[in-house]
């Protein structure tokens, strides 16, 4: 009996054999449909190669395709468990051809692989051809040589694939397996179709015609093949059930929980083994691809598919987490074909720990809740949408959680009284953002925000993607197009483009849509909504158009850098100065980084150079960068720091970094850096390429600010300060390792040559300058010396103004420099006349005079200055005016 993995390999050997590549499955997140929240089959990867936008370097292909449809217009999750082939993870299997062969090997390929290379009964298939394709009706009597009656002809859309209102289009062809008449249910196009009898198998779609805009269509020049089988469907039929969760692969799921939860698989709870099983699937892949719970788009319903399973768990008698606990079992199971899945381990299973372990906290008071609202109700009646509202507002019930559980017990719930719930929540809140102090213009993105939700951002995992624009904002109002050189603000459904927040700068890039192209100058992030500040710069842009966004690669890997630096730098600054270092704000831009935090002193030389020391080495540790999704309380129990004053939601990002030397990968404080943080970083510390700090200064009181470079931007700063060495050494004839003796030596010589400068000029001016000396003259009794001196400064003036008082004996002294058009002014007074008699009056008086404004000191030395040299006897004479008085 071939398993799941032995079918897998069947049919990627066999295309492969025949000249197709093997193309590894794209990411469950789509980058290039933006109608879409997750990869519902295995044609979108290569949507653009169809229409002809993208070219790889082959021509058929081949792929084992992971699908996701658990949200938007594909869901099935409400019907998993309870059917034998809804599934919210599938594998499809596919052969595609662009331009190179089309129907006439397309369904030869097909019905080889089908009956021979999986050995499926060729009396036991019939298929479907849209009814006016008698090509493949032909083709299907020449190469399967079936006859009219199991060849269906289907005149409705089941049988004519479209990828959209307009583009590439054709007929399709459906090869059906019958379970026999012991089951229920009729071939397709009967009245009894949905039954599980006749299940389909394969598709393939003839991609021959192009549709446009008034319905007309032509023939495309290269026809194409997009063909699909559901791997879980042919294994059930080829292990000899129709129920695709007795498979190999889901019985081992359904085994695993089993064990668990110490349960019997096949008991009454058969059908939460089922739920457990397939939602530990596509929970785990999603969470592989970088899509983790939170609160709103894609994450939200990560969120939705893991509370449901773990309510599962819970109504089997589980007490503690059980989720996590099965993944080892996947992995073995799938970790071969999809190998993302065994890297993604440890990062799957702490957060669906971490989940089931918060949702268990509150799933008893919510279920007590439901079954407290239920008991006051007649045994048919609805729950109250108010009731299911409190559930999910309170309790983070979804509303399809709380339907399921009603599921069980026969009810349902009233859903518009649910809606008007919500909608009277959003008037509030609504309410209260208007009353926020937000500026008038920021409203039309909680507008943005009701009618389209938030943004789902993409740009953890990647720096291109596309995106549906939802709204067009130009002066603060919606518009529905902008042309060339408009300046305007663009919303769209998903982005790669970070918004600025937590000091991390907002991405700049380009838009491209069909008809335009857009510059994004930078991005913002209002009410939940990436806000793209953009200039039209080719044709005109639309709301409602698909567009092409794409991230400046070089401007967010310097970003990252610098941000993931800021963490290391911050956990260096705690142990070198202590634990009351904390961060009070930063700046991650692509050419710096900028920290504060709190410390009251400048970083000595050695302080400093150990903080550089530190994370360069952990730059060179070159650990891998992890990010897990926590609740803020949780985070901080292990020790994660967190940004001062920041407001944090119900769940958080936690970033970790670098390995404690001799810390083991178990062992207790092993990971260096642990922070609350919800920007872009690199993927290995080494990305961050080398670290140097440029500047320490103070920021504000009790704060410093430390701004630093990275990566290239590091090492060029690097280079010219040893250039600039290089030179110094060159000018000071010594080697680069002697400059600082040298300049040391220099500056000693220099400070005594000025020492000995300021000694002439003293003597100089104490010898009159070349002129006689001056003579003190008697005012008011009292033995007065006033000067004008040139050549000195005013710092020379006190050790003169002292040594005319020691060669006085008693008196008053008073000398003004003339510095080049301004005045320098001292005056002394003895010790014996201070009582009676000011420095500091003597000084402001010959201030006011010089064009100044007061002058101080004591009352035996003062000092001042002012801007007019040319007033100086009328300076002098004040002084004496002063001294007459006393």
């Amino acid at each position: 009996m071939p398993t799941v993995n032995d079918i897998r390999s069947t049919f990627l050997n066999y295309f492969q054999k025949n000249g197709h590549a093997v193309v590894q499955s794209s990411p469950l997140v789509p980058r290039n449909d933006p109608t879409l929240m997750f990869v519902n089959s295995g044609m979108v990867q290569f949507k653009n190669v169809f229409t002809g936008v993208e070219h790889r370097d082959y021509s058929r292909a081949t792929t084992a395709q992971k699908c996701v449809r658990a949200g938007g217009k594909h869901n099935d999750l409400d019907n998993v468990g309870y059917t034998a082939r809804h599934h919210t993870f599938f594998e499809m299997m596919g052969n595609f051809s662009f331009g190179d062969y089309f129907k006439e090997q397309a369904i030869p390929f097909a019905w080889e692989m089908v009956t021979k290379e999986l050995d499926i009964p060729a009396d036991k298939l019939l298929v479907t051809v849209y009814h006016t394709d008698d090509e493949a009706a032909d083709l299907w009597k020449k190469v399967a040589g079936l006859p009219d009656d199991r060849i269906i002809r289907i005149a409705t859309d089941d049988n004519f694939w479209m990828m959209g209102p307009t583009g590439p289009c054709g007929p399709s062809s459906e090869i059906f397996f019958d379970h026999g008449d012991h089951i229920w249910g009729g071939p397709p196009g009967s009245p009894d179709e949905d039954g599980d009898r006749f299940v389909e198998i394969w598709n393939i779609v003839f991609m021959q015609h192009e549709r446009f805009e008034d319905g007309s269509q032509s023939d495309l020049p290269h026809p194409s093949i997009d063909t699909g089988m559901g791997i879980e469907r042919v294994a059930a039929l080829l292990q000899g059930t129709n129920d695709n969760y007795a498979t190999d692969l889901m019985r081992s799921l359904i085994l695993a929980s089993a064990e668990a939860t110490s349960s019997d698989p096949d008991g009454p709870g058969s059908v939460h083994h089922r739920v457990i099983a397939d939602h530990l699937r596509s929970t785990s892949f999603l969470m592989a691809d970088g899509v983790m719970p939170s609160n709103d788009g894609r994450g939200y319903v990560l969120r939705r598919i893991m509370r449901r399973a773990m309510r599962h768990a819970h109504l089997l008698g589980a007490k503690d987490p059980v989720m996590y606990r099965l993944v080892p079992a996947l992995v073995r199971q799938m970790g071969a074909a999809y190998p993302e899945l065994g890297r993604a381990q440890a990062l799957i299973e702490e957060t669906l720990r971490l989940e089931e372990t918060r949702f268990k906290q509150t799933l008893d008071r919510g279920l007590k809740l439901l079954d407290d609202e239920l008991a006051g109700l007649p045994g048919d009646a609805n729950l109250p949408g108010e009731a299911a509202f409190k559930l999910y507002d309170t309790y983070g019930f979804p509303l399809d959680l709380t339907q399921d559980a009603l599921r069980e017990k026969g009810r349902a719930v009233d859903t518009d009284g649910f809606d008007k719930a919500m909608a009277e929540q959003k008037a509030k809140a609504r309410a209260a953002w208007s009353g926020s102090g937000e500026t008038a213009d920021a409203t039309v993105w909680f507008d943005v925000a009701d009618e389209h939700g938030a943004t789902d951002f993409l740009g953890y995992e990647t720096e291109t993607a596309e995106g549906q624009i939802v709204a067009i904002v130009e002066g603060g109002a919606l518009i529905d197009k902008a042309g060339k050189g408009a300046t305007v603000q663009i919303a769209l459904n998903q982005t790669p483009f970070y918004g600025e927040s937590g000091g991390q700068v907002g991405d700049t890039g380009v838009l491209k849509t069909d008809t335009g192209t857009a510059t994004i100058t930078d991005t913002k992030k209002t009410a939940g909504v990436f806000i793209h500040m953009a200039e039209v710069t080719e044709g005109e842009i639309a709301s409602g158009e698909p567009a092409m966004l794409e991230v400046d690669h070089t401007r967010r890997t310097a970003i990252r850098a610098n941000h993931s630096a800021t963490h290391l730098l911050h956990e260096a600054l705690r142990e070198t100065l202590g634990d009351h270092v904390a961060q009070r704000g930063s700046l991650n831009a692509q050419d710096r980084l900028r920290f504060d935090f709190s410390h009251a002193k400048a970083l000595t030389v050695e302080e400093m150079a150990k903080v550089e020391r530190d994370v360069n080495a952990f730059i060179r540790q070159n650990a891998p960068v992890e990010t897990r999704i926590m609740a803020p309380d949780d985070a901080r129990e292990i020790g994660a720091q967190a940004l001062f004053g920041e407001k944090y939601g119900d769940e958080v990002r936690v970033v970790s970094m670098g390995m404690q030397p001799g810390s083991g990968k178990g062992a207790d404080k092993a990971t260096y850096s642990l922070e609350l943080c919800g920007g872009t970083h690199v993927k290995q510390t080494g990305d961050i390429g080398a670290f140097v700090t440029v500047a320490d200064s103070a920021s504000s009181a009790g704060v410093r600010r430390i701004e630093a470079l990275t990566g290239q931007a590091a090492l060029d700063y690097l280079a010219g300060q040893g250039e600039r060495l290089a030179e110094a050494a060159s000018v000071l004839k010594s080697g680069v390792a002697e400059v600082p003796e040298r300049v040391k030596a220099l500056l000693e010589e220099r400070k005594a040559l000025q020492a000995e400068v300021a000694q002439l000029r003293r003597e100089v001016a104490m010898s009159g300058g070349g002129q006689a000396a001056p003579e003190a003259k008697d005012v008011n009794g009292v033995p007065f010396l006033a000067q004008v001196l040139t050549g000195v400064t005013g710092k020379d003036l006190p050790p003169l103004v002292d040594e005319h008082k020691t060669r006085l004996g008693t008196g008053a002294v008073l000398l003004i420099a003339d510095t080049g058009g301004k005045a320098a002014v001292a005056a002394g007074v003895t010790d014996d006349l201070k009582d009676r008699i000011s420095a500091v009056d003597l000084v402001r008086a010959a201030v006011e005079k010089l064009g100044g404004k007061g002058g101080g000191g004591r009352p035996d030395m003062a000092q001042g200055g002012g801007p007019d040299a040319t007033a100086a006897d009328a300076a002098i004479a004040a002084a004496e005016i002063v001294l007459g008085e006393k």
